[in-house]
């Protein structure tokens, strides 16, 4: 199991399009999240403090997007840091959100189906009657490929840029933890405590490109928890830290569980298009928008690819097909 942070905090650099789609999103949550919404027991707005290996630009690309942003003084740094930033964002408590997400779209008529694809021709041919013989639904209009790592494989799209970039986390109960940190810049790890409301923490992580293995590792854990503790001494219960400084040993009676899993990356990028494929036992083409190819950065860019992804398939079903 891969525990999921996630949090918003868009690292888009100088990709307009990217950061156009994550600041989209970041309005949405942010609005979601507001006291009083249906979705608000899905976030916690947090403030968020991200810590850089190098000093880091100015004017910052987040500078005027996200609340309460300012520099941070050299006195509020972390050992082995040069330059930071903090502003106020939200964590997304993803169990939650997913369910909210679901019964959002039943709620507005959505149905769901689940069974196994081997070819895109599959769908376009059947629909969803290849899942339940019972099932007199018309044929479909159009396909939305929102296939992840999976696009690898698909037939239809077999997208050899397609790669797996592992990602180990570790959950841990610690409610007092009303803050996000991030520690930018390394390699292959990516240090980040994300709360959620329900008080547990995510603590990570690594990045490492073409990894398949599918289990956590012990060394890689141990190695999160000490890089997390270096950067948040405040992750230890508060009456360890009473009466003496908190050690790694300290994090073990509060872990809940260790968690890796298989980011979909993509070399050269997002794959946002349409392409167009015959229809089998019957005229014409069928439009297949993709939409997959996010990496880490797929909640924080959600709504604002579904927007993309929306527009694209808006115009083809509404258009001549461009074959």
């Amino acid at each position: 199991m891969f525990v999921k942070g996630a949090h918003h905090v868009s690292l888009a650099g100088n990709d307009l399009k990217q950061r156009a789609m994550d600041m989209e999103t970041f309005d949405v949550m942010w609005a979601l999240s507001a006291p009083g919404s249906a979705a608000e027991e899905c976030f916690m707005r947090i403030p968020q403090t991200e810590y850089y290996l190098l000093e880091c630009q100015r004017p910052h690309l987040l500078e005027g997007n996200m609340p309460d942003f300012q520099y941070l003084h050299q006195s509020d740094l972390v050992p082995g840091v040069v330059s930071g930033v903090t502003f106020r964002t939200i964590s997304i408590d993803t169990p939650a959100y997913l369910t909210y997400l679901l019964w959002r779209f039943l709620a507005a008529g959505g149905s769901i189906h689940r069974g196994t694809v081997q070819h895109l021709n599959q769908v376009i041919e059947g629909g969803t009657r290849i899942f339940d013989t019972k099932n007199t639904s018309p044929a479909i209009d159009a396909i939305v490929v929102c296939a992840g790592l999976g696009a690898r494989f698909l037939g239809g799209v077999e997208d050899k840029n397609m790669h797996p970039i592992r990602g180990q986390t570790v959950l841990i109960r610690a409610p007092w933890v009303k803050f996000g940190a991030s520690i930018s810049g390394e390699n292959r790890s990516w240090t980040y405590v994300i709360p959620r409301r329900s008080g547990d923490v995510i603590l990570g992580g690594t990045r490492v490109q073409d990894d398949w293995f599918p289990r956590p590792r012990p060394e890689t854990t141990s190695d999160i928890l000490k890089r997390c503790l270096t950067m948040c001494p405040d992750l230890a219960p508060p009456e360890i830290r009473k009466v003496r400084e908190p050690t790694v040993e300290d994090l073990s009676s509060i872990i809940v569980e260790e968690g890796c899993g298989l980011r979909p990356g993509r070399t050269g990028g997002i794959r946002l298009e349409v392409e167009w494929f015959d229809a089998i036992a019957r005229e014409g083409k069928v439009p297949v928008v993709y939409n997959y190819g996010h990496g880490g950065y797929g909640y924080q860019s959600s709504w604002g690819s579904a927007s993309v992804a929306l527009e694209l398939l808006n115009r083809a079903v509404s258009g001549p097909s461009a074959g």
